[in-house]
């Protein structure tokens, strides 16, 4: 069994598979851009996520779509820090979705319990303030950055290079002083679709790192590539996808459609346990 993440005052326990809310505050995001920039809006969704049985939110003040242009520190954290401020009473962990160490400290001043870096801890800017404000990471593996990883992406075997990067940042962690990491295997990070698919199908092989496995299927591109759907049709693929995740393993999976992923969550886990 998984130890318990401690998020401020909130504890992470793994004793079934959580459910972390999508809120992007992007005008230019994959899925939802431009439809929670406005403040109230935004709160008011998160608050929604919550009441649907978000287990915890995740802010992103920067879109990291394929081919996406990064934006300046200063307009992240306009965009991030006033919702940050109003959602830290949810009654849930806070996690921020960024690379940046600036945006980073200043969220994680405000209140955030969790970094989300999709540089997989790149930066030791990034590990050396996580070490010093002792919160829990995300390390997530990407190939390449947005702007470029999704130009012809190649493994010997993506599994297998996926977790001997993530490996080698836990270590790194570690001995810098980061107690309390998750690992992300970056579904849609500079990955085609076989890879994606072949990464959800041996979830499990992630267990060996003996640290939580965050899963973010939702909506990506290998739904549509599958399916042929548009975007905003991809919600059973998304949850078959949440469903294959939680039975191989997955101890978090990061959503858009919380509501209805975490009824499947609900199934999928039963199942497992049974």
């Amino acid at each position: 069994m998984l130890k318990a993440i401690k998020c401020g005052n909130h504890l992470l326990n793994f004793d079934r598979t959580l459910v972390m809310g999508v809120l992007n505050i992007t005008p230019d995001s994959f899925s939802d851009g431009g439809l929670f920039v406005d403040v109230d809006k935004a709160v008011k969704y998160a608050a929604q996520m919550v009441e649907e049985g978000a287990d915890m939110i995740d802010v992103g003040g920067e879109s990291t779509r394929p081919g996406s242009e990064p934006i300046s520190d200063e307009d992240e954290l306009a965009r991030t820090e006033p919702i940050i401020k109003k959602i830290i009473g949810l009654g849930v962990p806070i996690s921020v979705d960024t690379y940046k160490p600036f945006v980073a400290r200043k969220c994680i001043e405000l209140g955030a319990h969790i970094i989300n870096d999709i540089t997989g801890l790149g930066n030791q800017e990034m590990i050396n303030l996580a070490s010093e404000l002792k919160v829990p990471i995300v390390i997530m593996h990407m190939k390449g950055k947005p702007k470029n990883m999704q130009q012809n992406p190649a493994y010997r075997d993506v599994v297998n290079e996926i977790k001997e990067f993530l490996k080698e940042r836990i270590l790194k962690a570690k001995k810098e002083g980061i107690d309390d990491v998750i690992v992300d295997p970056g579904i849609g990070f500079g990955k085609t679709t076989e890879h994606n698919l072949q990464i959800l199908k041996r979830l499990e092989e992630f267990k060996e790192l003996k640290c939580p496995v965050l899963v973010g299927p939702s909506r990506k591109s290998f739904i549509g590539s599958v399916t042929g759907l548009n975007v905003d049709e991809r919600l059973e693929g998304t949850l078959a996808s949440v469903a294959i995740a939680v039975m191989n393993g997955a101890n978090i999976v990061r959503v858009h459609d919380v509501r209805q992923c975490k009824r499947a969550v609900q199934i999928a886990y039963a199942v497992r346990s049974a």
